[in-house]
């Protein structure tokens, strides 16, 4: 997880409140703030562990085809980008 610098700056959002509050109780928040901050927080840590399961599938890959391993791609989601 990404450490947080605890700086603070005054922001002002146009915002759904109907979204923000829903947000607010999903992440189970207890302010406004609170709820953009946490959710910040989950998008990034998102970002963080979905570039590690990419980089873990390319090791994955590689080392099969290091191995002369056949890969059998069922679901159609290795094919070449």
């Amino acid at each position: 997880m990404t450490a947080i610098i605890q700086t603070r700056r005054n922001k002002h959002f146009l915002l759904n409140q109907s979204r923000l509050k829903e947000a607010q109780k999903v992440l189970g928040a207890k302010t406004e703030t609170e709820t953009v901050e946490l959710a910040l927080e989950r998008v990034i840590t998102e970002a963080e562990q979905s570039k590690e399961a990419w980089l873990a599938q390319d090791k994955f890959l590689k080392a099969a085809a290091r191995e002369n391993l056949e890969i059998k791609d069922i679901f159609g989601r290795l094919e070449e980008k």
